[in-house]
């Protein structure tokens, strides 16, 4: 399993939009890339949705959003045109190694966990945060993680950007 602070694998999996697409692609700058266990389930299309909608403030800080579920690529774009589209790729994990990889698999029910990774530009994973499948992540905590570790400073308990203005 990757820990925080070690460089992440490189991967290559299919997307819903652009083929096959690798981690490494994303070199230079920042990545949320967020595990979830499967298409057509209401928690998951609440955090799908939520994160088009802020996508433009994660492009704002330099990172990219990456939805990986173990549900194969029809699927996902079966699923991603019925919810209008959406802006940032989903991957198929369908054979169930990234999941797995990241710690996220749960493997008597062949789905991910929630599971949230923040990457920094040279791959380094610097944070990691999973739990179970009945409760949706927040964009709002995500980007305030984002935007701690984008200072490269130490932030107590908290922390949020507009605190530290000068």
């Amino acid at each position: 399993m990757v820990m925080v602070g070690e460089i992440t694998p490189d991967f290559k999996l299919e997307s819903t939009d652009a083929g096959e697409i690798e981690l490494s692609r994303y070199i230079g700058s920042w990545v949320v890339m967020f595990f979830f266990p499967a298409a057509f389930t209401g928690v998951c299309q609440s955090e799908v949705v939520e994160y088009n909608k802020e996508l433009a403030k994660f492009k704002k800080l330099n990172t990219s959003i990456i939805g990986v579920s173990t549900d194969n690529v029809p699927t996902l774009q079966a699923w991603s045109k019925e919810l209008g589209g959406i802006a940032y790729p989903l991957l198929s994990d369908f054979k169930k190694a990234v999941s797995r990889l990241y710690g996220v698999l749960v493997e008597d029910k062949g789905m991910a966990l929630r599971g949230t990774f923040i990457i920094d530009p040279d791959g380094i994973l610097r944070y990691m945060l999973h739990h179970d499948f009945g409760i949706g992540r927040s964009t709002d905590e995500t980007l305030r993680v984002l935007q701690a570790l984008q200072t490269g400073e130490a932030c107590p308990i908290n922390w949020k950007p507009s605190k530290n203005k000068k």
